[in-house]
């Protein structure tokens, strides 16, 4: 085993009809990481993943697994991938299905594992296509885990599952990464990726906007959030409060995103008529919508 990256994007583009899907990605993980993709609709995640895996081409740039082409690390079984599409296949077992796609790998996972990983193993016997939406989801994860996958690609992997399926995936997946492989995953469930993601990269219009941990895209955004009651008080000023980055005005209530709570608590005090005074850590949601209406207002 080398230290090359898992992943490696080199100014990456893809356009189609002359709309850029990614546009000049730049982008490294590292091997055992755990990245969430994050993004609104036609933000290019789709497309980024597809690249990733080698099912297209990029028009400019590079795209790399494990230091060598795409295509060549998937034929080697070293990533795994679970996708959005696809339909359960009737009339075949749970164990037969994830023997048969193992068998396709030159080393693969033994079966009986790649099923207990991924939550299966008293489910083996059942036919795939008599099982619940969420056990079919543990299904494609244990056939993406067949090849003994290196890292392994989620593509919205607990979309359309209840509560507790996805807490199960989730502690599946957990499983699989403890034992140092790499994990990148796309999600529309922010939660999914406060919690369990060692990084957050977030795209839009094609283009990284961020990349860090959680706390540090909290902060990026403006890591607190002070709010209180207008009463009909005036808003002029409130962005040259200290530490404010942003104002947004709810109704007959002031929010203020700020970097430094503590020394805008202390300016709202000195005010006069300052009621319902509220500080609150931003959250995953607010740092992402803050991140990406950037993107918006720089393009326009």
């Amino acid at each position: 085993m080398t230290n090359d990256p898992a992943v490696v994007f080199e100014a990456a583009t893809k356009t189609y009809g002359g709309v850029p899907a990614v546009d000049g990605i730049d982008l490294t993980v590292r091997r055992g990481e755990t990245v969430a993709l994050l993004g609104r609709n036609g933000a290019g995640k789709s497309t980024t993943i597809a690249l990733l895996l080698g099912l297209d081409e990029p028009d400019g740039g590079r795209v790399s697994l494990f230091g060598g082409a795409p295509a060549r690390a998937v034929e080697a079984g070293r990533v795994g991938a679970m996708l959005q599409e696809g339909r359960p296949v009737p009339r075949v077992t749970v164990r037969e299905l994830v023997s048969f796609v193992a068998r396709t790998y030159p080393a693969p996972l033994p079966v009986a594992e790649a099923l207990a990983l991924a939550g299966l193993t008293e489910l083996a016997g059942r036919r795939v296509d008599r099982l619940s939406g969420g056990q079919v989801q543990r299904v494609r994860f244990a056939v993406a885990l067949a090849g003994s996958p290196e890292l392994i690609v989620l593509d919205e992997p607990t979309a359309a599952l209840d509560v507790e399926a996805r807490q199960a995936f989730w502690e599946s997946m957990r499983g699989y990464a403890r034992r140092g492989n790499t994990v990148l995953f796309s999600t529309h469930y922010l939660e999914e990726a406060d919690a369990h993601a060692d990084r957050i990269v977030v795209l839009d219009s094609g283009r990284v906007v961020a990349d860090g941990t959680s706390e540090q895209l909290k902060r990026a955004a403006g890591g607190s959030l002070v709010s209180f009651d207008l009463a009909g008080g005036p808003t002029e000023g409130l962005t040259l409060l200290p530490g404010v980055t942003s104002v947004e005005i709810r109704g007959d209530r002031a929010l203020l995103r700020t970097d430094d709570s503590d020394a805008t608590v202390r300016a709202l005090a000195a005010m006069d008529a300052i009621r319902g005074l509220e500080v609150a850590a931003v959250s995953l949601d607010d740092a992402f919508l803050t991140l990406t209406r950037r993107t918006l207002e720089t393009a326009r």
